[in-house]
């Protein structure tokens, strides 16, 4: 009676981890190997996280990007009209036109730099800094800071052509430093590429590897299942034979 409390005790053992995939589906089953697997799993998690926080923060990259690009736009041209300014065919009424274009360029700076923004946080007013992108399972990552450019960030702030000798100098200046943290992004954006690509290979392996702790091996389980299923019948049989040899005594005895 109490081989077979044990051997139904194993079949339901055998049919739960069959029908789950799973070798491990409590500490009983294996304590070791689930520490094991739980800290995997971790890991599978934040490697998870890790990847959707840096593609997030490619993302914050990219518009921050698109920013700088439509104030070196604005920049350029402010250059080409302050060139402009500079030739001696063109008197006070006309540099002052002039100086009327350039401010709208300048105000396209400010109102870019002032509105450039990923989830509510402005991005080019300097106030972006030391942004951590939680890449890893840690928690640790790339620190991210992006300059201002804003006119008083670039220098610009009353930037004046009328008298006919504007400083190209300053606005070389401020393209240079728009120039130098779009080159910044892209060298931040690249890497984050590459923890993206990192974080997915690692995120297979251990995938791979909690797999072969946990997952139960179906080809074996089944013939586990069929071998104790034939020893059961067998046990009946015997059984069955037992029972009618017994009776064949008590009639003999009769």
């Amino acid at each position: 009676m109490q081989v077979n409390k044990t051997q139904n005790s194993y079949m339901e053992d055998l049919y739960k981890k069959m029908s789950s995939g799973k070798r491990i589906n409590s500490a009983a089953d294996d304590a070791a190997g689930l520490a094991i697997l739980e800290k995997l799993e971790a890991q599978i998690n934040g490697l998870e996280r890790g990847t959707q926080n840096t593609q997030e923060m490619g993302d914050l990259l990219r518009t921050a990007e698109g920013g700088l690009s439509s104030i070196s736009d604005s920049l350029q041209r402010v250059r080409e009209l302050s060139l402009q300014a500079m030739n001696g065919t063109l008197g006070d009424d006309d540099r002052q036109k002039i100086q009327y274009e350039i401010d709208q360029q300048l105000q396209h700076v400010e109102k870019a730099a002032d509105s450039t923004e990923y989830n509510t946080m402005r991005l080019l007013d300097g106030s972006f800094a030391d942004k951590n992108t939680a890449s890893s399972p840690s928690g640790k990552g790339m620190q991210i800071t992006i300059e201002s450019t804003t006119l008083e960030g670039l220098g610009l702030k009353g930037y004046d052509v009328t008298n006919g000798k504007p400083d190209l100098s300053i606005i070389d200046e401020a393209l240079a430093r728009v120039d130098a943290s779009r080159a910044k992004i892209g060298a931040g954006q690249n890497r984050l590429e590459h923890t993206v690509l990192a974080n997915q290979l690692s995120h297979e392996n251990h995938v791979a590897s909690a797999s072969r702790i946990a997952d139960m091996d179906m080809a074996k389980g089944s013939t586990e299942l069929s071998s104790t299923r034939v020893k059961e019948q067998y046990q009946t049989f015997m059984l069955k034979k037992q029972m009618e040899s017994q009776q064949t005594k008590v009639q003999l005895l009769m």
